[in-house]
């Protein structure tokens, strides 16, 4: 898309700034943006402060929003009209007008693959990675050593998707039985008289076992939030449910569900939007073959592999619609909380 938007004004941006090739011609590319940068936010800061009163307050508001909404518009609605635009000019994005990309998505067969793996992939990993935060939030909810607990679930937020692709992939390494074995689940399954499984291979196990490592990722970010907002319950509500009798899972379910209710939700989209968007592990693990791709990585390999820029940008046309609902829904229900 970037692309796509240089090659329409090619002469409009001076080549030394489109590609620095020397160390100097880099470092002067990284001090013409600093300086262009506290330019605009001087200049920002002058004009705002030319405005007084109550009616200038909003005037300044709206002078620092600006080029923000700039950086948007130029960043991200136009190249999203683009994509738009090219997603309806045939299989390599420059033909006629055509709806080719959008029935292939739901037509043929490997891509209907891809969508059922992005399904499984939003049904699954929000609920499961919310659930055992949330369980493990509970369990070591002012118990002994719960800073150290919390640490290790968290632990796997500070490594890249990359990484985490990485280090299970080792984890799944397959190797045959009587051999000695590198990966972790299968070395288990040898110590328990099983035979070895190459997990990444087999279809549809393969998604699930993808799906593990995302959970594993996102477990630690739901338990950090839910754990704040079980802190934040009052006290007095938690002694008046203990006086009325209410403990254990009636507990849960009457007062600690309830109070929250907003934090889960956040939870629950924010982690529904990135998985919307996996990429890393895919790419990393398998590389979308054997029936694993989604629609994040098939969007990179019809658009950079394939030849195939017109459907790559109707599979992330598909990708923007699909994220839309959940944005909206939780825009919606913080209002509702505010």
């Amino acid at each position: 898309m970037v692309a796509s938007m240089l090659s329409i004004a090619p002469s409009a941006i001076p080549e030394p700034f489109l590609r620095a090739e020397s160390t100097l011609g880099k470092f002067l590319l990284m001090f013409f943006a600093v300086a262009f940068f506290a330019a605009v936010f001087g200049l920002v800061l002058f004009l705002a402060s030319l405005f007084k009163g109550r009616g200038g307050e909003k005037a300044q508001g709206m002078l620092f929003a600006a080029p923000a909404v700039l950086l948007l518009a130029v960043g991200l609605m136009y190249p999203a009209i683009l994509t738009i635009i090219q997603s309806f000019r045939g299989r390599q994005g420059n033909g006629d007008f055509t709806f080719e990309n959008y029935t292939a998505m739901f037509t043929e067969p490997e891509l209907l693959i891809v969508l059922r793996n992005t399904a499984l992939w939003v049904i699954l990993v929000p609920f499961l990675a919310t659930a055992i935060g949330l369980l493990y939030a509970i369990l070591i909810d002012r118990a002994r050593g719960e800073a150290f607990a919390k640490a290790l679930i968290f632990l796997p937020m500070a490594i890249s998707m990359v990484g985490a692709g990485i280090i299970w992939k080792f984890v799944y390494q397959y190797k045959q039985t009587e051999r000695d074995q590198i990966g972790l689940l299968n070395q288990i399954f040898k110590m328990l008289g099983l035979e070895t499984r190459q997990w990444l291979l087999d279809a549809p196990l393969n998604t699930f076992m993808l799906i593990i490592v995302m959970v594993w990722i996102q477990a630690g970010f739901a338990m950090t939030i839910l754990s704040a907002a079980i802190k934040a319950i009052p006290d007095d509500i938690i002694e008046a449910a203990h006086l009325d009798g209410v403990y254990g899972f009636k507990m849960f379910r009457h007062i600690t569900l309830p109070s929250i209710r907003a934090a889960l939700v956040v939870v629950l989209t924010t982690i529904g939007i990135g998985t919307l968007k996996v990429f890393d592990i895919v790419r990393t693990m398998t590389a979308g073959q054997f029936d694993t791709s989604v629609v994040a990585n098939e969007f990179y390999s019809q658009s950079f592999r394939f030849d195939a820029a017109g459907l790559g940008a109707a599979l992330a046309v598909l990708l923007f619609v699909l994220v839309i609902p959940i944005v909206a829904y939780n825009i919606v229900q913080m209002r509702k909380e505010a």
